[in-house]
């Protein structure tokens, strides 16, 4: 474990375990959903979701006119990329680095800084290219301890088919509960704990999807765009280039 910390608060991050904050404690208080290598990856902590976020249907997209498979790991679909289940490796001034495997066709790596202050929490995301442009997202799934209260409003929202992915269409925000992709967020996420700290959640991600219907934990992700944006948006679709990563962040702020 890496271990940040400083008079209001704990973090503990966990290279080996997805590259993820494995517990985030503020004024005495656990904000997250803990766990080990004996909890399934997808439902703990606060991991990176790269080079892909949310779910990619039947595991296929096209880019630059060829297809490529993805692995299934929540059948019939592949979710939350690659970076959450790996190994990360530490250099020397903390930054964590994740190279994709053949599971990713494209090849590239990934990168991670974390800065802790007094008021909160910034993390940093990269997604590279390697010797091709290739599609890219990222974002993070943070897993946050119930009880703790939500205050959560977007204009517009990601109708989901059958399949429960995206199928293109926006519609206006319905009341929760929700497993969903926002657009338009007004204001940034807020959480309140009863005993415990209010949270602000701010990122340069323009999409989040909130998933509220678990009765330990609540989760607010931020990332670059809705789940099977490869293949929503087609040649649409962000992009990296060699030399231009795909760049974003995300603070959790208290007070």
């Amino acid at each position: 474990m890496i271990t940040l910390a400083n008079d209001r608060a704990t973090v503990l991050i966990a290279p080996e375990l997805g590259g993820r904050v494995a517990s985030l404690v503020v004024r005495d208080v656990e904000l997250l959903v803990t766990g080990g290598p004996d909890r399934h990856p997808m439902m703990w902590g606060c991991f990176p979701m790269v080079p892909w976020a949310g779910r990619v249907r039947r595991g296929r997209l096209r880019h630059d006119g060829r297809g490529h498979v993805l692995p299934i790991n929540l059948e019939p679909h592949s979710i939350h990329g690659t970076g959450y289940t790996a190994r990360w490796e530490v250099r020397p001034d903390g930054t964590l680095v994740h190279s994709f495997g053949p599971e990713w066709p494209f090849g590239g790596h990934a990168v991670q800084r974390f800065e802790l202050d007094d008021d909160g929490l910034t993390l940093h995301l990269e997604v590279h290219a390697a010797r091709q442009a290739m599609p890219a997202m990222a974002g993070w799934h943070p897993w946050f301890r119930r009880p703790v209260s939500l205050s959560f409003t977007a204009g517009r929202m990601y109708r989901r088919d059958d399949d429960g992915i995206p199928d293109g269409t926006l519609v206006p925000a319905p009341a929760g509960p929700w497993d969903d992709c926002f657009t338009e967020v007004d204001a940034p996420p807020q959480l309140q704990w009863p005993t415990g700290p209010i949270v602000t959640v701010t990122s340069s991600c323009d999409h989040w999807v909130v998933y509220d219907r678990p009765v330990d934990a609540l989760c607010v992700e931020p990332q670059t765009g809705p789940p099977d944006e490869f293949n929503l948006r087609g040649a649409r679709a962000t992009t990296a280039r060699p030399g231009e990563p795909l760049v974003a962040w995300m603070r959790l702020s208290w007070a």
